[in-house]
């Protein structure tokens, strides 16, 4: 059986994720981006949504997660692979990454902080 991916690449979301108050009360903006790898020839031989993994879905799944806060991205990134994964079965594997713009960290210039993680 063939293996494809579905992509969502730096879905922006608003959230309270962080171990500092003001991370807590401000809150931030993060890029998550997921790659999901499924058996795709189903999909590609019924063009039906039945055989494949449903990005607006995926999507839904991220914001909503992305709603309760954690102190560790890493946490973050658990709860999103779980939901995820409870959806949609077929999942084989993944990498989610989740970047948190602008950090607030004293003394220094940076685009962004990133965790990663594939299973």
């Amino acid at each position: 059986m063939s293996k494809g991916s579905i992509e969502i690449n730096k879905l922006k979301v608003y959230a309270y994720h962080g171990v500092l108050d003001q991370e807590n009360r401000i809150g931030n903006d993060f890029n998550v981006s997921i790659k999901l790898y499924y058996p795709i020839s189903r999909a590609m031989i019924n063009d039906s949504l039945s055989g494949t993994i449903n990005y607006a879905e995926v999507i839904d799944i991220i914001k909503s997660t992305m709603k309760t806060p954690s102190h560790l991205i890493e946490n973050v990134i658990e709860r999103i692979r779980i939901a995820i994964l409870n959806r949609f079965p077929l999942i084989e594997g993944g990498v989610i990454s989740i970047e948190k713009l602008s950090p607030p960290i004293a003394n220094s210039q940076l685009e962004s902080v990133a965790v990663t993680y594939e299973w």
